[in-house]
């Protein structure tokens, strides 16, 4: 995996800043389309009763994902330390298998670069694939 670089992160906390008040939209798309694309994921979520795009497990959840990815921006510096009890978290108690972590990280490029087709250039595409990789990488810590 190639490390982030400086620019890399200058470049993912400015595109997040412009991007997160829309956090809540991504999340929700982002998961709704992991559950569709990737249907072995709805393992995970097998307890919720409705499993649709836009249903309100399918929005808390993504909200709560997305969450994650803001405190990971904030903590891009040290990520594997500054997401360590989320790694204990989905090793220990939710049992996540971390191939899980490139799926929802795919997904949500996808999404950002849907929602934002003239803030997603080359260079932020590369910079958040990046970062997304470092932090399914941070959460998977504790896996191993």
């Amino acid at each position: 995996m190639t490390s982030l670089t400086a620019k890399d992160k200058d470049t993912v906390r400015s595109f997040w800043a412009k991007v997160s008040g829309k956090a809540e939209d991504i999340g929700m798309d982002a998961l709704a389309r992991m559950l569709i694309v990737y249907p072995q994921t709805k393992t995970y979520f097998a307890h919720w009763k409705d499993l649709s795009p836009g249903s309100a497990p399918v929005k808390k959840h993504g909200i709560t994902v997305m969450n994650g990815v803001g405190f990971a921006v904030e903590k891009i510096d040290d990520l594997k330390a500054g997401l360590l009890s989320l790694s204990e978290l989905h090793a220990f108690t939710l049992r996540v298998d971390p191939a899980n972590f490139k799926i929802i990280s795919h997904n949500i490029l996808v999404v950002l670069a849907i929602m934002f087709p003239n803030e997603f250039t080359p260079q932020v595409h590369v910079s958040m694939d990046k970062f997304l990789a470092a932090l399914a990488l941070a959460l998977a810590e504790k896996y191993r």
